[in-house]
């Protein structure tokens, strides 16, 4: 095929029928850049001689020398079958689970994607995340079995084994498709099941049925992935060969003379040729028979292998010429082999070909988008498609109809901003001078020359010189002499690539749903938050203004379409306009759009879901300028990459450093890179990176560190071990044997009494999944003190949150947590974080299902305002621990008791004084309130003494607003009473920690393990891969041990391992960061210093000091060993 032009691409890109919007994915180094460049090469836009050496597709510097691909980049490719014409708009996209995100971004402006699988590595963990990402977007998948080269040259398989080794790949795809595919039948179910439990009249006969109903009536045999069913593919991208079943059947329904239906159904599976009666049979294994597979094609392609491996020159020309094919003299004579099997394959089995014609006939257009992925579209958050307003429920059928008139809503969503330098843009390029410019320039030239020549011969040499000068350094710079405008056009567009040249412009990477997106159209972005339900409040029905003069809605900009470019790789052409289905490139978006966003002239239309991503930032590291007077620039870079990359995360500290949060150490080394050469420009400094912990609390251990059991003798020890314990607590505190705080706010009117408990692992679990429905609880709370009603809590939300209640009820069991569930009064840090506040106090009871209990507004109020003291010290205290000031996970403060009567009591007495009415207005409810619930003691004695109150009731007042406002010191005191009550209890550290999946050969085996052992790692299961000599390795690994950990791994095992490395969980670590020995079996197995590494205390100490805190350590560890300088001579 030949360079396709821009017009014809233009005239394509308006059959939405014949568009297909198809992703790339795979475990790293299966082989998807070289596919794409085989495919690339199909269009002549690369020679077909460099595909797979290229790696069009990867335009970085960093992708090239990695080899690995780092970013998910488009090109439009042109593909004829037949008499139709085919638009393939193909994105390459990264396997390394650093980039996994990119991943995300591709998906969702695909409609269909090609699976790539390595023949010799079969499934590996990155092809099943990207299923499953794959999955979750609603798109259909197609299989490409890549590098069966390898199992001939490599592994030196027979045909056979091969076969039964391909068979085994694929029964590895299905059976995970299978579990994505029971999961969701399931789920759905189970939304039926609490959907007729709603309504609960069925008829009788529907009552009794198995659980695996859904199962069997769904029909999922077009899910999974067969040869013949056209939706595998067998290739080898860097021999440039490649088949489907179709292709052989085709050729052999003419040969042997058996219908090419039959030969589809069994040229894949156990079934054989009876060639004497030409019929195709069951294969009997007993009897040695091959299947057709092996024998029609795999033998073929074998023998052409081995002719050519063993420079058969004969054999060679025979095959060559019964196929038909004509070979090159230079390929023929060539030394290589691979060479040779190129030139035979590429002509005999083109690639292109085998893997266009599937996804053609298997994937989706634009037009088939199943009405279940819109909807999931556009329902953000926890909402229902049928909650939305019926004016964004309209846009489903826009969806739908995927219309390009005029009428139709232009919807477009931006997956992310990529920068690309402001030479590359097409309107900044160089363009080909005309033929008459070529002529005035010639004269201009002419003409200088003369004026030189005259100056020189004419006149003083001082002149020349200086004048000389001038026009070597600008000729462009002089002045145009005759008002010619095509010069002065030619000018100015020179000058504007060296203006704009140190300049990153950002370009958006989209794709229209509906609509034509045409250049200078005024269109809405709408942020993430955005709710089309708040703009319909805002503005009338019907309303026909022009956007400037709309109110202003939250999360809502107006701008205009300034360029729009179609993606090719590494190019970009100019578009006037883009019909609906397409995938395109925006410029001018960069100050409304950050990373994603969803773009509609219509303001009724909602936001898309936002992208789910698989890998969690977490390796933090703080980037500081190396002279100081760059900082500016360094700000700005960071901005910059920001908006550049869908991943990283960008914080500034209380302390002031700027963090940079990534998803892994190549992802961190890509965006620093990036910052020092693109976006800052500048030397940047970066710290060690900085892992992050949490703290937590257990149960008290019931063995001591040699496994003895706690005794008598222990007792002795440990009294006095929390006597010094206890001594660290200021007086004024008391505590209980069981762990109770009581403290009372500095003027004395407060007291609080809390207890710190550990809660169950599942707890903790349940807690950070629902974080988002805890948020939009929050939300709804919040909305609801406001007085605000405008919030309706959906129907599904509620049942959501009723089962979020459910499962805690089921976990907090047993005589300690009876009612706790209905008395949760917070969550935290954050109001959506893993720790939980329960408020047993009798005098107000306030629970986070119900709200505030509802009392006479004024005291309520009045309480509340109290309460949220409480409520602000206990997240202070859950975000900062005692330990190392990190997040807390996994606690429950249950607040015991809040006495307010001396609080009271000051209210009631400042009545008798008119001066300070402000303070009575503010205490006097309280007063009234707490006293209902029950006679107070406090209450008594106030009665007693009435006079000594009125005497001192100035001071007091005084008091209280020396030690600043009420509700402030209740926020401190709620939080040094948390922090106290976490301190009496066994405190402990937890650490993040990586799933690590490492494929190594069996005689590496040794070392891996070594490395792992030797950084904390645990090896969770080995299993060997049936038909290799590799292991998979399970393990995990603190993150804080993980750095350099790849690197390490492939120079210990000379690259024949490498790791995967995810964030999983996190994992208390069992060391107590402040132990130390006290019977006399750990003094004799610790020794009296206990010397031997506590790595908890390790942790917490290094980051105690990154945080420049108190660190309690021996600068000089043995003095004895210490000498004087004179004996050292």
């Amino acid at each position: 095929m030949v360079l396709n032009s821009l017009d014809k691409m233009i005239q394509l890109q308006r059959n939405t029928a014949n568009i297909r919007n198809i992703c790339v994915l795979a475990h790293v180094d299966h082989g998807k850049t070289t596919l794409a460049d085989c495919l690339i090469s199909s269009n002549g836009i690369i020679s077909s001689r460099l595909a797979g050496k290229l790696r069009y597709m990867d335009s970085r510097e960093d992708e090239q020398v990695r080899g690995i691909t780092m970013k998910s980049s488009a090109i439009s490719l042109h593909y004829a079958k037949g008499n139709e014409e085919y638009l393939i708009n193909l994105i390459d996209s990264p396997g390394h689970v650093d980039f996994s995100s990119e991943v995300s971004t591709a998906v969702r402006i695909c409609d269909g994607c090609i699976i790539v699988v390595d023949a010799v590595e079969g499934v590996c963990p990155q092809t099943q995340a990207v299923l499953r990402q794959a999955w979750l977007e609603n798109i259909r998948p197609v299989l490409v079995i890549n590098k069966i080269d390898r199992l001939i040259v490599e592994l030196k398989f027979t045909p056979q084994e091969a076969y039964s080794h391909l068979k085994n790949i694929l029964e590895q795809i299905n059976a995970l498709t299978g579990t994505l595919f029971t999961s969701k039948v399931l789920e759905e179910r189970a939304e039926r099941e609490t959907e007729s439990q709603v309504n609960p009249n069925p008829d009788p006969g529907e009552q009794v049925y198995d659980w695996s109903t859904g199962l069997e009536d769904t029909d999922d045999s077009h899910l999974y992935f067969s040869p013949d069913q056209g939706n595998v593919v067998f290739t080898s991208a860097v021999d440039g060969w490649g088949f489907g079943v179709e292709h052989f059947a085709k050729i052999y329904s003419q040969k042997i003379g058996i219908k090419k239906e039959v030969l589809l159904k069994t040229l894949w599976g156990d079934y054989y040729i009876n060639m004497k009666a030409k019929k195709v049979m069951k294969v009997d294994q007993a009897k040695g028979k091959k299947p057709l597979f092996v024998q029609l094609i795999l033998e073929n392609i074998w023998s052409l292998y081995d002719a050519v491996l063993k420079k058969d020159k004969e054999k060679i020309d025979k095959i060559v010429t019964s196929l038909g094919l004509k070979i090159g003299a230079r390929e023929a004579r060539h030394s290589d082999p691979k060479v040779q099997i190129n030139a035979i394959c590429s002509q005999w089995l083109p690639i292109s070909h085998a893997v266009l014609a599937m996804v053609c006939q298997k994937l989706p257009s634009p037009l088939d988008m199943t009405a279940e992925r819109v909807e999931r579209l556009m329902c953000a958050g926890s909402q229902a498609f049928d909650s939305l307003p019926p004016e964004t429920q309209a846009l489903k059928a826009a969806f739908m109809k995927c219309g390009s008139e005029d009428t139709a809503p232009v919807i477009i969503f931006v997956s992310k901003m990529f920068a690309v330098d402001a030479k590359a843009l097409p309107q900044n390029k160089p363009r080909p001078l005309t033929q008459e410019e070529i002529a005035q320039r010639r004269e201009r030239a002419r003409q200088r020359h003369a004026e030189k020549l005259a100056a020189t011969q004419g006149q003083a040499p001082a002149e020349p010189s200086q004048d000389g000068s001038v026009l070597e350094t600008s000729p462009k710079g002089e002045e145009p002499k005759a008002g010619d405008e095509r010069q002065v056009e030619s000018m100015t567009l020179k000058s504007l690539p060296q203006e704009g040249s140190n300049q990153e412009s950002f370009i958006a990477f989209a794709r229209v749903f509906s609509g034509v997106a045409r250049r200078g159209k005024k269109i809405f972005v709408l942020g993430p938050k955005y709710s089309p339900v708040e703009f319909l409040r805002r503005v009338p029905l019907g309303f026909s203004t022009p956007p400037e003069d709309l109110p202003t809605v939250p999360h809502m900009a107006c701008c205009t379409l300034e360029n729009l470019y179609l993606l090719m790789g590494r190019e970009l052409e100019d578009l006037e306009e883009v019909p609906p289905g397409n995938v395109l490139g925006i410029g001018g978006l960069q100050d409304f759009v950050l990373k994603s966003a969803t773009l509609c002239s219509v303001p009724s239309c909602p936001p898309f879901i936002p992208l789910n991503f698989e890998a969690t930032p977490i390796v933090r590291v703080a980037v500081e300028p190396k002279h100081p007077s760059e900082m500016p620039q360094l700000v700005k870079g960071m901005k910059l990459l920001n908006q550049a990359d869908p991943c990283v995360q960008i914080l500034i500290q209380e302390t002031g450093e700027h963090v940079l949060v990534t998803a892994g150490e190549v992802h961190l080394q890509r965006c620093l890179d990036d910052l020092r050469e693109r976006f800052a420009k500048i030397q940047i400094s970066v710290s060690e990176p900085i892992i992050p912990f949490r703290e937590t609390i257990t149960k008290p251990p019931k063995v001591d560190m040699v496994n003895e059991e706690i005794g008598k003798q222990q007792k002795v020890a440990v009294i006095h071990q929390t006597k010094e314990d206890q001594s660290k607590i200021p007086e004024g505190i008391q505590v209980d044997s069981d762990g109770l705080i009581t403290i009372t706010t500095p003027n004395k009117l407060a007291t609080l009494s809390v207890r710190a408990m550990p809660l169950p692992e599942e707890v903790t679990q349940i807690l950070e999944e629902n974080s988002d429905l805890i948020r939009s609880m929050e939300q709804l709370t919040s909305s609801l003190n406001e007085g605000r009603h405008t919030q309706m809590i959906h129907q599904k939300t509620q049942e959501k949150i009723c089962e979020f209640k459910g499962k805690l009820e089921q976990y907090l069991t047993g005589r300690k947590w009876r009612n706790t569930v209905d008395q949760i009064w917070s969550f935290g840090p954050r109001k959506c974080g893993p720790n939980i506040l329960v408020n047993k106090s009798e005098d107000f009871q306030n629970s986070v299902w119900t709200g505030p209990a509802v009392k006479a507004s004024k005291e309520a109020s009045r309480y509340r305002d109290l309460g949220n003291s409480i409520v602000s010290g206990f997240q202070l205290a859950t975000l900062s621990g005692p330990m190392c000031e990190e997040p807390l996970m996994g606690v429950c403060f249950v607040l015991e008791k809040w006495d307010l009567s001396k609080f009271e009591e000051q209210g009631a007495s400042d009545k008798h004084n008119p001066e300070q009415r402000d303070v009575v207005q503010d205490g006097q409810g309280v007063g009234e309130t707490c006293s209902s619930g029950g006679e107070n003691p406090g209450l008594q004695d106030g009665g007693s003494e009435p006079l000594d109150k009125k005497t001192s009731q100035k001071g007091e007042s005084l008091l209280t607003d020396c030690y600043g406002p009420f509700s402030g010191q209740l926020i401190a005191t709620m939080k040094e009473a948390c922090r106290y009550a976490l301190q009496v209890k066994p405190q402990r550290l937890m650490a993040a920690m990586y799933t690590c999946d490492i494929m190594a050969t069996g005689d590496v085996l040794g070392r891996v393990y070594a490395v792992l052992s030797k950084r904390e790692g645990r090896v969770l299961q080995e299993e060997m891969k049936e038909g290799t000599d590799m292991f998979i390795i399970k393990a995990v690994l603190p993150v804080a041990e993980s750095f350099g950990f790849a690197d390490e791994i492939r120079k210990r095992t000379s690259g024949l391992a490498s790791p995967q490395l995810v964030f999983s969980h996190w994992e208390i670590i069992p060391s107590d960061p402040f132990w130390v020995p006290t019977t006399e079996e750990e003094y004799l197995h610790f020794g009296e210093k206990a010397d031997s590494e506590n790595q908890a205390r390790k942790y917490m100490n290094a980051v105690r000091k990154r945080k420049g805190l108190y660190v309690e350590e021996k600068i000089v560890e043995h003095a004895e060993k210490q000498r004087t300088l004179s004996k050292n001579k």
